[in-house]
């Protein structure tokens, strides 16, 4: 088991949303169930929600609570292989090479245009 310190040092992932009811922000860390907090601004939020993380761990431990540990960045490669008909496969090499960068180069930069327009809510 972990102590308070090491899991204060975990890279749990914080969410901060603007309360459009009262105003301010809620923070929260949505791997730690039900750990929460509020301020006025975003840095008043977050500032909070440290702190309520802080106690959060405390407390689960003292309550013999199980913790998780954040989801890391490093489960993800940065690498996948993509299937595709050879036309499409065609066309990308051509646009990648009028472009004068590598294909995958390309395919990254048109990735990226699509998912910068992603919205979570929207699905």
């Amino acid at each position: 088991m972990k102590t308070i310190s090491e899991y204060t040092k975990l890279p749990y992932r914080l969410e901060l949303i603007p309360d459009i009811e009262k105003g301010g922000y809620v923070a929260s860390f949505p791997e730690l169930l039900g750990c929460l907090s509020q301020g006025e601004t975003i840095e008043e939020a977050a500032k909070n929600a440290y702190n309520a993380k802080e106690g959060w761990l405390k407390a689960a431990l003292e309550d013999g609570v199980q913790i998780g540990v954040p989801e890391a960045l490093s489960e993800y490669s940065g690498q996948f292989k993509l299937r595709m008909p050879k036309s499409m496969h065609r066309i990308l090499a051509l646009k990648a090479k009028e472009e004068g960068v590598s294909m995958n180069q390309y395919c990254l930069y048109l990735l990226s245009k699509g998912i910068g327009s992603y919205s979570p809510n929207s699905h």
